[in-house]
């Protein structure tokens, strides 16, 4: 705990971003950083702030189903009079201190059941918080919840047999994307001020461009995963910010982000980098634009279109953008992918197939992806991993002409709830039931840092995304451009109300 310094409570009228308090509308519509300083220098109260969220959760969750597992209402306004009483004492948390804040369904909460979205896990609590969670209530967050996930973070679409199928911000006919669904929309919707959310094959990158918000893959270790019984190996999916800006985003790395001595493969460099400031001078600074790779990535007609259309917010800052070519065989890198994802998928979830009523409650994306895994050798993992290898060195090889990537955040537009994943993308036949978010496998098997930014509508008001990508552990140099970017294009000003 901290005690406010001087400087952090005198003339502390001085700030108002609320006149007079503000009601639950003012409040859920602040930036996390704009509801943080409101609530440091009580202009308005952590219990006014859990009353206007828990208003909002009331009002739109119906419709949307993002946060599961939601905890008793008198609780939460006890514990946010507790953050209250605390902040009255001179005991400040953090920046987020009486923040309400839901989990991901993938991340342990000792307090409430992390289903994973599984029928087989629906009662269960874990005995520890995920390394992230422990920083977030350091930092004063009150967990409320749980946000919607597909069955074991499997696919694109957020819905599982356990509370069902997560919504569109802009269109709730639509699906909103995943493994991230829940976090995103949300947080679009104004129900959390920020979310975390965690990305294997796109899950922060394309639920993000699903729902006009900002999403950031992190360095690989940047954020500690664990605890976990298996620290060395899981390099493919890490747990990062969603934001509404990359201001907030980037507020949240710096609490989830640091060294963790049980997850000896973190990064050791202080996370308080991310809470400064994000203004930085991008002219002359060289971009590549890698489209659809040549054509290798089918798209659905307008993601291209929108895309190159905010090239021009680049040039504007004073980039060089140029479009650029990848020598690499890129089906090659699908067959490295699959191999590396389904001997992670068949070790973690491979003690729960075993059993054969297990089975039968499990969506047969999981049961092909364990099966898949379960038959691989030694030496199929070990050439999979030479070739990711190789990838790696032929992204680097790019980033000594340019500083940045550029490539769409997803192939398609977001589409129908009702479909589990789509057959067909550009009139090309999807052959597995994630092949159509293939677009994010490039940076997934890199390692390198991620934001998915928002490139604006379509004809039927539906969002997109594109990938801004950097090298590895880069992440606050992507932030900065990922903050310029927004500032120059103010796509996130749209909400999902002015869409309706």
């Amino acid at each position: 705990m901290k005690k406010n310094d001087p400087e952090h409570t005198k003339k502390t009228r001085r700030f108002s971003p609320i006149a007079g308090g503000g009601s639950s509308s003012d409040i859920i519509n602040l930036s996390a950083v704009k509801l943080s300083d409101a609530i440091r220098h009580k202009v308005v109260s952590c219990l006014d702030v859990m009353k206007a969220y828990l208003v909002q959760i009331d009002k739109v969750n119906p419709t949307f189903n993002a946060i599961v597992s939601l905890r008793n209402r008198d609780e939460l306004l006890s514990e946010a009079a507790q953050k209250d009483s605390a902040l009255a004492k001179g005991i400040y948390h953090g920046w987020m201190h009486g923040f309400p804040h839901a989990v991901k369904d993938l991340a342990a909460t000792k307090d409430i059941p992390t289903t994973m979205g599984s029928p087989l896990l629906k009662n269960e609590i874990t005995k520890h918080d995920a390394i992230f969670v422990e920083r977030l209530r350091k930092a004063g967050v009150i967990i409320i919840g749980k946000t919607n996930t597909p069955e074991f973070g499997l696919g694109s679409q957020t819905y599982n047999d356990v509370f069902g199928t997560t919504y569109n911000a802009y269109n709730p006919k639509l699906c909103a994307g995943g493994s991230s669904g829940g976090a995103s929309v949300a947080l679009a919707t104004r129900m959390l001020p920020v979310a975390d959310g965690s990305d294997m094959m796109g899950s922060l990158r394309n639920p993000a461009a699903y729902n006009n918000i900002i999403g950031f893959r992190p360095s690989f270790g940047r954020v500690p995963f664990g605890p976990a019984m298996e620290i060395f190996s899981q390099q493919l999916a890490y747990e990062g910010p969603m934001g509404r800006t990359v201001k907030d985003a980037a507020m949240l790395l710096s609490t989830m982000a640091g060294f963790d001595s049980r997850v000896p493969l973190s990064i050791s460099e202080d996370p308080l980098q991310f809470a400064g400031g994000l203004q930085a001078d991008m002219r002359g600074r060289k971009i590549a634009w890698l489209g659809d790779f040549n054509g290798h990535f089918p798209m659905e007609p307008g993601i291209l279109e929108l895309c190159q259309r905010s090239l021009e917010h680049f040039g504007a800052l004073g980039c060089i953008v140029e479009s650029a070519t990848i020598d690499y065989p890129m089906e090659k890198l699908w067959q490295t992918w699959l191999t590396l994802r389904q001997w992670l998928i068949a070790g973690s979830l491979g003690p729960l197939y075993r059993a054969k009523e297990n089975r039968e409650k499990m969506k047969p994306e999981a049961i092909w992806e364990i099966e898949s895994g379960l038959a691989l050798k030694a030496s199929h993992i070990y050439h999979a991993s030479v070739d990711r290898s190789k990838w790696y060195q032929t992204v680097i090889n790019l980033f000594t002409r340019y500083d940045y990537l550029l490539l769409p955040a997803a192939q398609v537009f977001p589409f129908d709830a009702n479909i589990h994943w789509p057959k067909e993308v550009g009139g090309r036949t999807m052959d597995t039931y994630h092949r159509w978010m293939e677009i994010t496998v490039p940076g997934t098997l890199s390692g390198c840092p991620i934001a998915s930014v928002p490139v604006g509508f379509n004809s039927r008001g539906l969002p997109m995304g594109m990938q801004i990508m950097g090298p590895a552990k880069k992440d606050l140099e992507v932030l900065k451009l990922a903050n310029a970017y927004e500032r120059m294009s103010e796509w996130t000003k749209k909400t999902p109300a002015d869409a309706r």
